[in-house]
């Protein structure tokens, strides 16, 4: 059984990811074509399971790595094109900016960051939940 406040909290981190999802897809909509066993954006109720854009945050403990505990921000593109590495970059650097605004948007209590870290968007910050 998870604690309700960690239930809350991923709710709301749920929201951003759901928010930047639906941005990315506006921004490359048409740019690639969706892959063949994808549905069209909007088709199912979560938006990580349609369109273009698959995005998950997962708790990490940060073994290994320089920032350490976070959430690991993960975008993946649904399409059979190759998407040249460049391109990829700029994608995860849009995506970067944009949840540096979302973040305080819904986490306004809270001090929360978006860095590199790795080969990975990293969520970090206060993550405790007596802010929730």
């Amino acid at each position: 059984m998870r604690h309700h406040a960690a239930i809350k909290w991923e709710a709301r981190l749920d929201k951003v990811m759901r928010e930047l999802d639906a941005y990315l897809e506006e921004k490359y909509k048409g740019e690639y074509i969706l892959h063949p066993a994808r549905p069209v954006q909007g088709e199912t109720a979560n938006p990580s399971y349609d369109g273009l854009f698959s995005i998950h945050a997962n708790f990490t403990l940060g073994l290994g790595s320089k920032i350490g505990k976070g959430y690991a921000v993960d975008v993946k593109l649904m399409t059979l094109q190759h998407v040249p590495d460049d391109v990829r970059d700029e994608i995860e650097n849009v995506a970067q900016e944009k949840l540096e605004d979302l973040l305080p948007k819904y986490f306004p209590e809270i001090e929360l960051h978006i860095d590199q870290d790795g080969p990975v968007l990293k969520i970090h910050g206060d993550l405790s939940l007596g802010n929730v």
